[in-house]
């Protein structure tokens, strides 16, 4: 990077700033990498090499292989290596995964869409948006993806996603993430033997309909319940928060590198079923 453009960045923002990775990894125990994700092996590798514990952004890295190699390194070096799910940490999954408890699942569908950018050109939508709700599900209805089916429009990288699948217990899944929308989208639509439940991320509300008492020989009358999450609880923070407590701790990282591999693997399905079809 040109000093003159560190120096700025560094007198804007109040912070440190270093010539090298090896000169900033002399005076940490511990980062945060956000690198492009076709670094986040080479980054990683430094960092273990150094002794420095890592979160790593997700997908953990650009191949399954580099993953392991990672995951393998850090093992022996004895570093944590936590991977930035970062969802997993939005208070409202952690209600909704709540309310989930008491339910028998029917289908789940979400949708995860952005309006185009120049910086997403080349952007693997999968890797980068629909990876947050393969995770999801798995975390709020501890079920694997069992018969999946991938549809999408690609370029060189796919950037619309469409994903209809069914979890080894029976749950119906349709997923979609698209960079040609509009407008920004992150909602969850949730059927259950009782309820309709529709999560909003972006409005942070959750709305529960249910079937309040028999309304005439047509239609149920239904009654909502609508819960907002405050806004104050931001995931960025207690993702942070919870890494550094591993850290300190010795704990093992809440969000694993097996984790991250297995969500990488599941992307790399969807992604290369679509780039060939």
């Amino acid at each position: 990077m040109d000093q003159s453009k560190r120096d700025r960045a560094a007198e804007q923002y109040m912070i440190t700033s270093f010539p090298s990775l090896e000169t900033l990894l002399e005076s940490v125990d511990a980062v945060s990498i956000t690198v492009p994700t076709p670094y986040h092996f080479e980054v990683g590798m430094t960092c273990i090499e150094y002794g420095i514990h890592m979160l790593m952004e997700k997908p953990i890295a650009s191949t399954e292989d580099e993953a392991k190699e990672l995951q393998k390194a850090a093992m022996k070096a004895d570093v944590t290596l936590q991977v930035g799910h970062i969802e997993l940490f939005n208070p409202l999954i952690q209600t909704l995964k709540t309310i989930l408890l008491k339910e028998q699942l029917l289908s789940i569908e979400t949708h995860r869409m952005a309006p185009f950018a120049e910086n997403t050109r080349n952007v693997d939508v999968v890797h980068d948006l629909m990876i947050h709700d393969l995770y999801l599900i798995h975390e709020l209805t501890g079920e694997s993806f069992d018969h999946l089916h991938s549809f999408g429009i690609a370029e060189t990288n796919p950037s619309h996603a469409s994903v209809l699948a069914k979890s080894k217990q029976g749950t119906i899944i349709e997923l979609t993430a698209s960079f040609r929308s509009t407008k920004k989208v992150r909602t969850m639509q949730i059927l259950t033997d009782n309820n309709h439940i529709f999560a909003d991320l972006l409005q942070n509300t959750i709305t529960i309909t249910k079937t309040a008492e028999p309304g005439g020989a047509t239609y149920p009358k239904t009654i909502s319940e609508n819960i907002y999450i405050p806004s104050f609880l931001q995931p960025l923070t207690l993702e942070l928060s919870d890494f550094i407590t591993n850290v300190v701790n010795k704990r093992t990282p809440t969000v694993t590198a097996q984790h991250g591999i297995e969500a990488l693997k599941l992307s790399n399905k969807i992604s290369n079923e679509i780039k060939n079809n």
